[in-house]
């Protein structure tokens, strides 16, 4: 589950987020380009590869193609704030 106190400073506000890879817990992002490379109108990559919420997603479509990223994740870094799925 990822850490709601370890968000990306570049995250945008919202639910949704992806978690510093700096995460003390090690769910950091680990810059697998999976989620940015799946869903790019949502997620982002900086300048170290480290992926960050650069759009929250709103339809029920969208909200299903993050939900897909975040079971992808193979460190847990990609979180809702406690929302359940989908």
């Amino acid at each position: 589950m990822a850490n709601s106190n370890a968000k990306h400073k570049l995250n945008i506000s919202g639910t949704w987020y992806c978690t510093d890879p700096d995460d003390e817990n090690g769910e950091g992002c680990v810059g697998c380009s999976v989620c940015s490379a799946n869903a790019d109108d949502f997620f982002a990559e900086d300048d170290n590869g480290n992926a960050y919420i650069k759009r929250q997603p709103i339809t029920a479509n969208e909200i299903e193609l993050c939900e897909e990223q975040k079971e992808a994740c193979i460190v847990s870094a990609i979180g809702n704030d406690g929302q359940s799925d989908t």
